[in-house]
């Protein structure tokens, strides 16, 4: 079993479009303060817990950035099995038009100190674990990272049918990520009602598990009112199946 829910985020990678020239001028469907809380079932199973958070404005190097965390979690009977305490956080320039650094931290099973940097004028990104440098790699012009693509998608209005893609980096690999939007339908998530749009991420360029399935499929469904938030996150893979909802949400005044 891996980690599920940064999986499960890292696949809503793939549902970016390109970011529209004029997105410095548009009203963000986000702001700080905002807090999504998850839960994800294995087989039906109740086995971890999930939050995605907009922290305060910040600033890295004169640069006012967006600062996004998420934050993921076994329970106690999971524990036994592969235990997951992981911290994620994002940085993007305010404008959300690219990312600006990246950083995980796992304390579970596995012990990791991962961060990415950026340099834009010469569109290179370098991956460390523990201070221990990777060569820089080649980025694509408006790259995003696993974690800030999922905000950078939800700027954009979607209709069924419509195809997406959008370059993203971990700091080892720069891919082109695909999605396709596949109908817009009505969905029931804790007792609640949601109008969603379900996406498919093309999984053929991904590793890890879903590498070993053969007929690995994701589906991801987001709310239809602009904001597209997340209330359900389905996979289906070697390991078995595991769907990750909506519990509750915190919102700030807009």
């Amino acid at each position: 079993m891996n980690s599920v829910f940064i999986l499960i985020l890292t696949f809503l990678a793939f549902l970016l479009s390109p970011i529209p020239a004029d997105a410095g001028d548009k009203r963000f469907p986000f702001a700080p303060g905002e807090k999504l809380f998850f839960e994800v079932r294995w087989a039906f199973v109740p086995a971890a817990e999930g939050v995605l958070e907009i922290l305060p404005m910040t600033t890295l190097d004169g640069v006012t950035c967006y600062h996004f965390s998420m934050t993921a979690r076994t329970y106690e009977f999971v524990d036994i099995f592969y235990k997951v305490r992981d911290r994620i956080e994002a940085f993007t320039d305010e404008g959300m038009t690219r990312s600006v650094l990246y950083r995980k931290t796992q304390d579970g099973k596995r012990k990791r100190r991962i961060s990415v940097t950026f340099d834009w004028e010469k569109l290179k990104a370098r991956y460390s674990n523990y201070d221990e440098n990777s060569e820089p790699i080649s980025i694509l012009p408006g790259s995003f990272d696993p974690l800030s693509v999922f905000y950078a998608f939800r700027l954009f209005q979607l209709k069924e049918g419509k195809e997406l893609n959008a370059p993203l980096t971990d700091g080892k690999k720069c891919i082109v990520g695909k999605a396709r939007v596949i109908k817009r339908e009505e969905i029931k998530v804790k007792d609640k009602v949601y109008d969603t749009f379900l996406v498919e991420p093309d999984l053929g360029q991904l590793g890890g598990v879903f590498e070993k399935s053969k007929n690995a499929k994701l589906q991801i469904w987001v709310t239809a009112d602009g904001a597209s938030i997340p209330v359900r996150v389905k996979s289906e893979v070697v390991v078995g199946s595991f769907v990750a909802e909506l519990v509750s949400l915190i919102q700030p005044p807009r």
